[in-house]
């Protein structure tokens, strides 16, 4: 069962996390390349660091599964995923629109995340069968009439493979009736999905995104009245591909899923 203690608790570790980023934020610190090509610096080691001791210390019974200092029991029923920087390009450019993901899950099902804005401190929190809250208020997801003007954003159109981007052109089409000038929002990787729950945004499309990166999303878009699924409309599970779609308006999907896979791979449905 996941309670109120494990939310107080995820807050906690938001807290930590936050204090060792922030002393990085815009200074000089050491950086470095991953095999991924990703940037990882002293911060996102630190924000992480901080996070485990907490967790080893009062849940030494839950895995943990972190994107700098690996996994641990990841067979126990209640698994904690962490990103301590989600958005490290945006962190090293002084962006303060990078967040600290932090997700509970049980038997592999999300139950609570956490998003986090140590800089200009906005946290959205999410708990199964709870609102969302940012900052402590509840937050609501907006109404999208049609995808015509819909608010989309993703953080880049460089991180879609090959194969992916001509389905994300024709959702973007759609959504820009011809208009490129109401083309998407870039940059914000998790900060979107925020943005979104608090009703700023309609769509965030991406893909190649790992467990640490959408899990914790997942509670709060569901929190708002949201949904988040994969490209063919399927909940996301540690299983997916990457392939993640965030709606602040459910009754969109359809619409969504008809725009990025067009008339004839199989996924519309056929009203003849």
């Amino acid at each position: 069962m996941t309670t109120r203690d494990d939310l107080a608790l995820a807050n906690r570790l938001a807290d930590a996390a936050g204090e060792a980023i922030r002393p990085f934020f815009r200074t000089r610190y050491d950086m470095e390349i991953k095999a991924d090509k990703s940037p990882v610096t002293e911060a996102d080691r630190a924000a992480e660091a901080a996070i485990r001791a907490i967790l080893e210390r009062e849940r030494p019974d839950d895995g943990i599964i972190g994107e700098e200092y690996g996994s641990v029991r990841t067979d126990a029923e209640r698994v904690w995923i962490l990103d301590p920087i989600d958005g490290t390009r945006s962190f090293i450019a002084g962006r303060p629109i990078f967040g600290t993901l932090i997700a509970l899950t049980q038997s592999g099902w999300p139950t609570i995340g956490i998003i986090d804005q140590p800089i200009a401190r906005e946290r959205w929190a999410g708990m199964s069968g709870q609102s969302t809250t940012f900052n402590g208020k509840p937050v609501r997801t907006r109404a999208c009439r049609g995808l015509e003007g819909a608010g989309i954003a993703t953080t880049s159109p460089h991180l879609f493979a090959d194969g992916d981007v001509p389905h994300y052109m024709a959702l973007v089409a759609a959504v820009s009736g011809g208009a490129p000038r109401q083309g998407p929002v870039y940059g914000g990787d998790c900060y979107n999905y925020g943005l979104l729950a608090s009703g700023f945004l309609d769509i965030v499309i991406e893909s190649g995104l790992q467990s640490y990166d959408f899990a914790a999303l997942v509670p709060v878009v569901d929190g708002a009245g949201g949904v988040m699924c994969d490209w063919n409309g399927d909940p996301l599970t540690s299983k997916s591909e990457g392939h993640v779609l965030a709606l602040g308006d459910p009754a969109r999907l359809e619409d969504v899923l008809e725009a990025i896979h067009g008339a004839g791979d199989g996924h519309h449905h056929d009203h003849g």
